[in-house]
């Protein structure tokens, strides 16, 4: 009799640790890889987890890749469809691209909403990824609930030559690898996780030199728009349908009443004391305004 019991306390833990297992499960939705083909038929890899409406599309900064959204996926594939992208010459994506724009970069996040037949999306790009996903929404404007453009777009007035530009290209033309990861450290803060730091660092200096010097220059590049020249970033985001929403460290100022000159909508949450990577460095706070950002695009599309 007294073997009873026993029996049944062992049959109490398997349950609950089938219930714990099941859960578990429940929480860490499988991740399913894909490649879609963008407009110049470079192929491009995402991974998809979760299911739920609206879908977020996570697009990297410049010489990153997906994996820069780490903690970001698992979490939000509880109650949404997430999908990661990395764009062309980036991660594990084709390399044989001619010019390295930033509208090349959009027809890639548009090949793979098209590929995943995503209907309604927000698109939630990181520094280099936020001029991506403003030029991926104006070519499915139908597609795009809202956009969030994390650590970029500080100051609309902000301006530069071609040839102040040329200068900061310079080094990097004559000894990438060794200039790029110096110019890594300079966008943390002194109090920045040094194996962070030091893994980014790894990341962008062994990018391929072609991909980040070309996608930077020409008239389509990425400093054509921080640097805002010939107001081509006021134009862009003046031509938006879809609402967006600015995720900020506060390493340099968001000027607000100036960029509320050119976008009278402008919506900027800054977080203070961190880097450039804020969603690598504070992933809590940043899941949370990106909840936030989230609902808030809901409620818009329902007035």
């Amino acid at each position: 009799m007294k073997k009873y019991p026993t029996i049944i306390l062992l049959l109490v833990v398997s349950v609950c640790i089938m219930i714990i297992g099941c859960k578990k499960r429940e929480e860490s939705p499988s991740i399913i890889l894909g490649t879609a083909i963008s407009a110049d038929g470079v192929p491009i890899k995402y991974e998809v987890r979760g299911k739920g409406d609206p879908a977020l599309v996570f697009v990297h900064g410049w010489s990153c890749d997906r994996s820069y959204w780490s903690a970001q996926l698992p979490y939000f594939a509880r109650n949404h469809q997430v999908v990661a992208i990395d764009l062309a010459g980036h991660g594990e994506s084709g390399l044989d691209r001619k010019e390295w724009t930033m509208g090349a970069f959009g027809d890639d996040v548009v090949a793979v909403a098209v590929k995943l037949k995503l209907r309604r999306l927000v698109l939630i790009g990181h520094s280099m990824g936020g001029i991506v996903i403003l030029k991926a929404a104006l070519k499915m404007p139908e597609r795009v609930l809202g956009l969030v453009a994390v650590d970029e777009f500080f100051n609309l007035e902000k301006k530069s030559t071609s040839e102040e530009i040329e200068k900061l290209l310079a080094p990097l033309r004559s000894n990438f690898s060794e200039v790029m990861g110096n110019w890594v450290r300079t966008v943390f803060t002194p109090k920045s996780d040094p194996r962070l730091i030091e893994r980014i660092v790894a990341d962008m200096s062994a990018s391929p030199p072609s991909v980040s010097l070309g996608a930077a220059t020409g008239a389509d590049g990425m400093l054509e728009f921080e640097f805002n020249m010939e107001n081509r970033l006021i134009r862009t985001l003046r031509e938006l349908k879809a609402p967006i929403i600015f995720i900020n460290s506060d390493s340099e100022p968001t000027v607000v009443e100036i960029n509320k000159k050119y976008l009278p909508s402008f919506n900027a949450k800054v977080v203070p004391g961190v880097g450039h990577f804020v969603m690598l460095e504070v992933p809590a706070i940043f899941n949370s305004l990106l909840e936030e950002s989230i609902r808030d695009f809901k409620q818009q599309a329902t007035k």
